[in-house]
Parts: C-alpha cells; sequence; structure tokens
C-alpha cells in the first residue's frame, strides 16, 4: 500500500468527505501536511470516543486491581481474575459470575473488568440490580420499556451488580429474564451476586422465570467464588484504631 493510499484509506474511516471529493486535487507540499493532520484527527477521535465510553460505563469510583489485597479473601482464583483481565470471554459473548458475600470485593473486580473492557475499545455498562430494574418498571408504555430494553442490551458488556441484597417482585424478575434472554449468546453480562443460585427464590419469590433466568446466565458463563470476611470492616476498623491512637496521644500531651 502506497502513502497516499494509506492517507486516502485513513480519509476515508474518518467519514472527510470533503476531502475525500477534492482528494486528486492534493499536491504533493499539501500531501506531506496531510500526514500529520490525520494523525491528530484520529489521535483526537480516538481520545474523545475513549472519555465518551468512560462516561457512559458509570464504573464510578473503585479500587484499581495492582492495589487489590488478595491475601485478605480466604478463598479466591486470582489466576483466574487475572486471566478473566485478557478480556476474551468478551469474544466469546460468555458471562462471569462474581459470588460472595458482603465486603469480599466482588464490585471491585467487576470494575476493573469494565475499566479494561472500556480501555480496550468497547461499550459498557455498570448499574446496580436494584436501579436496573426500577428503571424498567418505572417505564411508561411499551414504546419507552423497549427503548430502555435496548439500552441495557446494546453494551457489549454489562455489570449488574448486587444481586442479591434486596427482594424483588416478578415484574422485576421478568424484566431481568428478559435482559439476560436478549443478551444470551450476543453480549457478555457480568453479575455481582451475595447469595448462591439455590437461594435466588428468596431475591425473586414466586416468580417462574427463575430457573430459566439461572439457566440462561450460568450457559457459557465462569462462576467465581470469593470467601471472606468485608474489607470494608476491615478498613473500618483499623480507621477507628487510628482515630482511638490520635486521641490518645492528644489526650497525653494535654496532660503534660
Amino acid at each position: 500500500m502506497t502513502e497516499q493510499t494509506h492517507l486516502k484509506q485513513q480519509a476515508i474511516e474518518l467519514k472527510l468527505h470533503g476531502l475525500i471529493a477534492h482528494w486528486h486535487d492534493i499536491t504533493q507540499e499539501q500531501a506531506t501536511s496531510l500526514t500529520q493532520w490525520l494523525t491528530w484527527e484520529l489521535t483526537e477521535r480516538q481520545q474523545r470516543s475513549l472519555e465518551r465510553r468512560l462516561v457512559n460505563a458509570k464504573l464510578g469510583r473503585f479500587k484499581h486491581l495492582t492495589a487489590f489485597d488478595w491475601q485478605w479473601p480466604k478463598k479466591i482464583d486470582q489466576q483466574a481474575i487475572h486471566r478473566l483481565m485478557q478480556l476474551e470471554f468478551l469474544t466469546e459473548a460468555s458471562n462471569i459470575i462474581l459470588i460472595g458475600s458482603n465486603g469480599v470485593g466482588k464490585s471491585t473486580l467487576a470494575q476493573n473488568l469494565g475499566y479494561k473492557a472500556v480501555m480496550q475499545g468497547n461499550t459498557v455498562l455498570f448499574t446496580t440490580a436494584a436501579n436496573m430494574l426500577n428503571d424498567l418498571a418505572a417505564q411508561d408504555g411499551d414504546n419507552a420499556l423497549r427503548r430502555r430494553l435496548t439500552y441495557y442490551t446494546k453494551p457489549k458488556l454489562l455489570v449488574i451488580d448486587e444481586v442479591g441484597y434486596l427482594s424483588y417482585s416478578n415484574r422485576h424478575a421478568d424484566l431481568l429474564f428478559e435482559i439476560i434472554n436478549r443478551r444470551y449468546e450476543k453480549n457478555s453480562t457480568i453479575v455481582t451476586t451475595n447469595k448462591p443460585f439455590s437461594e435466588w427464590n428468596q431475591v425473586f419469590p414466586n416468580a417462574a422465570c427463575v430457573v430459566s433466568l439461572i439457566d440462561r446466565l450460568v450457559h457459557h458463563s465462569e462462576v467465581i467464588a470469593i470467601e471472606g470476611d468485608s474489607y470494608r470492616m476491615k478498613e473500618a476498623q483499623e480507621q477507628a484504631n487510628k482515630r482511638r491512637g490520635v486521641n490518645k496521644d492528644i489526650a497525653k500531651g494535654k496532660a503534660k
């Protein structure tokens, strides 16, 4: 591929229609500057695209994987997590289910996977189960609901956090099934939950679709169980101990 052909291909990919229409009018001197202009345009668009995807992902604040305390959980498959960070599951449209009690790092791991996916050029959406299901249930009319279902179905990766922390109606269960079913074998979904699947009937009591929901979710999925005490409780206790230490030092200073 010649330099001119390469530059024209870049212009086509950038959809610079005016430039393409006058391509044969470009002089050799202009072509020299054109290389830099197209590079600037491509770099700027890539940066804006990344910023837009990060905003739309709604990942929030989270601790990066480099700062994750792998020694705190009593049970966690560190190698499996690092393997998932290669994002091969996205190309296979498979799912990830992170199961564990409160505070063991499920959300943090899910956010890191979401962030890596965004940085690799994918569309991502992070949401709690409560926010998503309440949003869908609140839609007034079929058209509005259809648009919101598309909103949650379209991203390459959907992260549904905190399934199991609240119980939901049959309507909510049906909506979750609809999302999982629409994404099935098309796009990947990460779910974090504090309950094993055998207890999901407590999350969706009396819902007829629970078995089908779990079946769709776990097919083509990797289930990772994390066991341990709450890391948030550990940090809170450390902060409390630190404050007590500071107060003791102040008290000693006053006594002197």
